[in-house]
């Protein structure tokens, strides 16, 4: 696990940072729902199986949320989806707090954890929309005390989960397999995330996906360190919270019947398609660590690639600047929100 400058002096004794909110955040399917979970399952921590969405999608739809009217257009929406109904709040109360106290979207959801966590008798929340990894300045522009733990996964892996479910979309003008472009959407959201979180110091950390399966413990505990939260891994495995009982998966297990999430791309990935997926992003793998198949590097180093690459680095950081800063940005949203 690799972090900013660690303070130690900052971490002892009892400090608000035993109570601050913790960010689980990563491209999705590189385990945040099972770290998540394992943060939840350890206990402290208020119990909520959703994504928030509050930062990514939330606070651009509904606009400046100091505005009377904006605020009521979000808690319309937001009553009537599933994010309110799996939060066991009362309607009208978590409305009036809303209405009074509100200003951002970090406060909205300040607001409604905090509620969860007050009526669960527990004193610190968890957040794991995989999507606020792109917007890490403004979640501490409004939380400050915010702690990100940034989980990274093989790139391979990652790409082969989320073109499986269709998470990624290829551009208009792409023709390839899907699997390339969810790998191009993998380097950028991690390099940026990583940029972004090297600038909050001592309140970001990264942990590995491989790390956090084959050594929990080790992990976890350094986790704990830095949230300063017990993390005890069998009493996690007891309590057993979602994925960490039930792993979420798009893959059926092994043929031995044994859950192994690990490297799964030495079997899936045909070898002419590898080689073009490391050509697009074997430069972060390796620099993750992650060892290439792909030991001849004229596969590697293709300028039909790097060009597909650059266009879809510009398409993915035109769609976010779009989404955030833009009124159009609420047209696309709209369409995020539809399986709210």
């Amino acid at each position: 696990m690799k972090s900013g400058v660690m303070d130690l002096t900052r971490r002892k004794g009892n400090t608000a940072r035993n109570k601050a909110p913790v960010f689980v955040l990563g491209c999705g399917r590189s385990g945040t729902t099972l770290l998540y979970h394992m943060l939840l399952s350890s206990g402290g921590f208020a119990v909520y199986r959703s994504e928030s969405n509050a930062i990514n999608l939330l606070e651009p739809r509904f606009g400046d949320l100091s505005k009377t009217g904006n605020k009521e257009r979000l808690m319309r929406a937001w009553l009537s989806s599933k994010l309110f109904a799996c939060s066991g709040l009362d309607a009208p109360a978590i409305t009036s707090k809303v209405m009074a106290e509100c200003r951002n979207g970090g406060d909205f959801l300040r607001i409604v954890m905090g509620e969860i966590a007050r009526q669960q008798n527990v004193q610190r929340w968890a957040d794991c929309t995989p999507e606020h990894l792109l917007h890490l300045k403004r979640i501490k522009e409004t939380i400050p005390e915010a702690l990100v733990i940034h989980i990274i996964r093989d790139g391979r892996d990652v790409a082969l989960s989320n073109a499986k479910l269709g998470y990624v979309r290829r551009a208009w003008w792409d023709r390839s397999p899907n699997v390339l472009a969810s790998g191009i959407y993998w380097d950028w959201i991690v390099r940026k995330g990583r940029a972004d979180g090297r600038l909050l110091g001592a309140d970001y950390t990264e942990v590995r996906f491989e790390e956090l399966i084959s050594d929990p413990v080790r992990v976890l505990a350094m986790l704990g360190e830095f949230i300063e939260h017990e993390l005890n891994y069998e009493h996690i495995q007891r309590v057993g919270i979602g994925s960490v009982s039930e792993p979420n998966t798009s893959f059926k297990s092994d043929s031995d019947g044994e859950f192994n999430p690990v490297g799964r791309w030495k079997s899936q990935f045909e070898p002419d398609l590898l080689a073009t997926f490391e050509a697009l992003v074997g430069d972060l793998l390796e620099e993750l660590e992650y060892p290439l198949a792909t030991t001849d590097r004229a596969l590697l180093n293709r300028p039909d690639l790097r060009r597909m690459r650059a266009n879809y680095l510009r398409f993915f950081n035109s769609k976010l600047w779009l989404k955030s800063k833009t009124p159009l940005g609420r047209v696309l949203i709209t369409k995020d929100l539809s399986w709210l």
